[in-house]
């Protein structure tokens, strides 16, 4: 049985053995036939350069650093603050320049008919004195006449050289502390801003200025005639808080003062500042020298209305009081100015306080006259002004600002004349 077996079982493996073989091979075949089909490195060959697609950024955390060096930051473009409130602010270092006004051109008056050789001698020193006569009583007197002045510069007297009570513009600055301090009587001080402004009559003009701290010194409303402007910038006024800055306010808002329509009505306008603030100075950038050396060189006179009550009254060993230090300061500004200080002790005085301004304002003796000091080496001149007595008992007391300050340069020279005479014009004077 085992021998009829072992062909047949041999014949059976040898079919396996067969099987198996082919299989292999046919396995090595496809194989070999896989492995050809794939793309050979040689080193030899340099691959086919292929443009290269702009890869698409994967997103990222958006983090400052990751947007700095992914992308580069536009130059952003200054947009203009749309806003119609104008901020007087000063700047560090030098002061700041005074607020840029375009003048209106000042026509040229016709060039008179003189005598060839003679000389011509153009008023372009004259100063120019507003001056409130009042008696021990602080009443107002407005009969004086013009003989009855004396005008002192350096103690010398100088010669009058126009005198007038007649009405002229008045150009005057309204500056409000809106700071926390003034609070509770911000009201009342809205309210006698507008008895101010009231009174205004034609030609006369007014700007409106908030203040708090240094950064916030504001325009409320420019000049304008127009007075219901005027009331709506009052009605706008709101508390904020900050470090008041009086001297840095009035620095700037005299400064504007001074040099608005400056040239125009052959300055002839009145010009002057009314302060409303509690006094207490925190936060200037300017000192009060310099001020002060600013004020000698404008003709603003500063009317201040100062809400001191409130403020601390104890004095340190060796420094004055919160409240001494306000009431110093005020009535300095209004004693170097020629103006007037106020210290109500309740807002039910406001209303009488901005009638007496008023009264001021309107009833002044408007004095020119040719300093006989000639040089212009950029010194203070004090100046004086006195009245004589109507009687024994009668005192009649002059205010006016205490100087001014010479501007530096030379003197103006004389022109001689090359045409025959006619009527001299106004403003010039003749001399052989």
């Amino acid at each position: 049985m085992l021998t009829r077996l072992r062909p047949r079982q041999l014949a059976l493996v040898l079919a396996l053995v067969f099987a198996a073989t082919c299989l292999v091979n046919s396995t090595f075949v496809l194989t070999a036939r896989s492995q050809d089909s794939r793309p050979r490195r040689s080193s030899a060959i340099a691959p086919r350069s292929l443009p290269t697609p702009t890869p698409t950024p994967t997103p990222i955390p958006a983090t400052r650093a990751t947007q700095t060096v992914s992308r580069p930051t536009p130059t952003p473009t200054p947009v203009p603050r749309a806003t119609p409130v104008d901020r007087i602010a000063p700047r560090l270092g030098e002061p700041p320049p005074a607020p840029i006004l375009k003048p209106k051109p000042t026509p040229t008056p016709p060039e008179p008919e003189i005598d060839e050789g003679s000389t011509i001698v153009v008023n372009t020193e004259l100063v120019t004195l507003n001056v409130r006569v009042i008696d021990r009583n602080n009443r107002p007197i407005d009969n004086v006449r013009q003989n009855e002045f004396h005008v002192f510069e350096d103690g010398v007297p100088q010669p009058i050289e126009t005198f007038s009570r007649e009405e002229v513009p008045i150009s005057y600055g309204l500056a409000v502390d809106t700071s926390g301090s003034l609070r509770s009587q911000l009201q009342a001080v809205i309210d006698a801003g507008k008895t101010i402004i009231n009174s205004n009559k034609s030609g006369d003009e007014t700007f409106l200025v908030r203040f708090i701290s240094s950064d916030k010194i504001e325009t409320v409303q420019d000049f304008t005639p127009n007075k219901d402007l005027l009331m709506d910038g009052l009605d706008s006024l709101y508390v904020e808080g900050g470090q008041t800055a009086i001297i840095d306010a009035v620095y700037l808002s005299s400064e504007r003062v001074a040099e608005y329509k400056k040239g125009d009505d052959n300055d002839r306008r009145r010009r002057a500042l009314i302060v409303i603030t509690d006094g207490e100075d925190r936060n200037s950038f300017y000192k009060e020298p310099q001020l002060f050396q600013r004020l000698r060189e404008e003709d603003v006179q500063i009317y201040v209305i100062g809400f001191v009550n409130e403020l601390d009254k104890d004095a340190g060993f060796i420094r004055k009081s919160p409240r001494d230090k306000a009431v110093a300061l005020i009535n300095r500004l209004a004693t170097e100015t020629g103006g007037r200080a106020f210290f109500p002790q309740s807002l039910s005085e406001l209303p009488q306080i901005a009638n007496e301004i008023v009264r001021d304002l309107r009833t002044q003796y408007v004095l020119t006259y040719n300093p006989t000091n000639k040089l212009r080496d950029g010194t203070f001149r004090a100046i004086r002004v006195a009245v004589d007595d109507a009687s024994s008992r009668d005192k009649r007391i002059a205010l006016t600002r205490n100087g001014r300050t010479v501007p530096r340069g030379e003197a103006p020279a004389r022109v001689p004349a090359t045409r025959t005479p006619t009527k001299p014009a106004a403003g010039i004077n003749k001399k052989p």
